[in-house]
């Protein structure tokens, strides 16, 4: 562990290097370029520090948090500096055998000197990108629309109004009441139901403890329920026993039962309207490898009717693509979280992209496939960067017709 640190180390050190021959170009002040490797070697120190003390039994989510952070602000906005500048060397190069050796005819210093000032600006609005997605970014809370159609929807349930939240991770917030704006725009919704599709925790039940009374504030007609996340089993930090790990499970079900949430763990509720009803579905969490497969649609759909309207909620996208769309039973809409949108990307109406897309194509906004919907949810809170740039937390407003 500890060599392929110092390896990390000494690649971004060399790359620092690099990178410091933009700052030579742009200024001869003395004080300005000690500053800078003051504060660079100060913050590889810190990085290299947190990252060779992390242990998989640390329940403190801050520690993943700085470093990541550390890397986005400080680190990876460098890369616009070293392409700028090896472009440049390799043209440079090229031009100089090109030139029959004549390497002062083929050197351009304003070129040189328009390309650093170049790459220190575009690395530098990215860091500050990353910054605001911190400070600001992961507070923006968007309501989404989307009007839904439903197989076999009783007319007692048309405008139906289903507000989704997903992957809260409550662990990322130190302040209940910077989420308190979130929670109104929840009741200024009026829904009538309330579906939160997993991974309240990063790691373990205390997190969400004194989140409890704000989200004991969320109000429905027709109640709350929710389903588990992969992070909500704690799979993700070393316990002392498998019963203590256990103990900690039941301890996030009842947390969330005392917020008003009625977990779904493969089972269903029926909500009942003047004799006309629509089943909720929840299974626990199925994903891909190294993901638990716990969820177990044909458990959640017992004694309900064949043609009932039906919604199923299910943490992970990808379980409606290999399991849930080839299923018989007659699913029409399938709510999912988990991808964040990665809480990078482009979300204009026309443009969506995020790196999250090429491990899950289904990432965000609404599918069909097969005759069967799915809704995936951004996400409500962050998770290891602790912020959020241009993909921003969401509620889904869904209103069935």
């Amino acid at each position: 562990m500890q060599k392929n640190i110092i390896t990390i180390v000494v690649i971004f050190l060399f790359l620092e290097a690099y990178i410091y021959q933009a700052i030579r170009t742009l200024t001869d002040n003395l004080w300005l370029k000690i500053a800078y490797w003051v504060i660079t070697l100060s913050v590889y120190g810190v990085f290299a520090y947190e990252l060779s003390h992390f242990q998989r039994s640390d329940r403190d989510a801050t520690k993943p948090h700085l470093m990541i952070s550390l890397f986005l602000i400080f680190a990876l906005p460098k890369i616009f500096i070293v392409l700028l500048l090896l472009i440049d060397d390799v043209f440079r190069t090229g031009a100089y055998f090109v030139g029959f050796l004549k390497p002062n005819e083929n050197f351009f210093p304003e070129r040189r000197k328009f390309l650093s000032l170049v790459g220190l600006g575009l690395s530098g609005a990215l860091s500050a990108l990353f910054i605001d997605g911190i400070a600001f970014g992961k507070y923006r809370h968007k309501v989404r629309k989307v009007k839904v159609k439903i197989k076999n929807l009783p007319n007692s349930f048309k405008g139906y109004k289903i507000i989704q939240i997903s992957d809260v991770h409550s662990g990322s917030f130190s302040d209940p009441s910077k989420l308190e704006h979130a929670i109104d725009l929840i009741n200024e919704q009026n829904p009538d139901l309330v579906l939160f599709t997993g991974d309240m925790v990063n790691n373990v039940s205390e997190e969400f403890k004194p989140f409890i009374p704000l989200f004991s504030k969320i109000k429905a007609k027709d109640g709350k329920f929710a389903v588990l996340g992969n992070h909500d089993y704690g799979d993700y930090i070393t316990w002392d026993s498998p019963n203590a790990k256990k103990i900690n499970l039941d301890q996030l079900i009842e947390y969330e039962r005392q917020a008003g949430f009625e977990m779904l763990m493969n089972e269903n509720r029926a909500i009942d309207r003047n004799g006309e009803k629509l089943y909720i579905l929840g299974v626990e969490n199925w994903g891909l490898k190294p993901f638990p497969q716990f969820g177990k649609i044909d458990k959640a759909l017992e004694n309900v009717p064949q043609n009932a309207a039906k919604i199923l909620m299910s943490h992970d996208p990808t379980h409606f693509d290999y399991v849930v769309k080839k299923h018989p039973a007659d699913i029409s809409l399938t709510l999912s979280g988990h991808t964040h949108g990665m809480q990078f990307g482009l979300d204009l109406k026309n443009i969506k992209w995020s790196p999250v897309q090429y491990r899950y194509p289904k990432w965000a906004d609404l599918y069909e496939s097969e005759g069967k919907l799915l809704y995936v949810n951004r996400g409500f809170g962050v998770l290891a960067y602790p912020g959020r740039v241009g993909v921003l937390p969401e509620i889904t407003l869904l209103e069935l017709n």
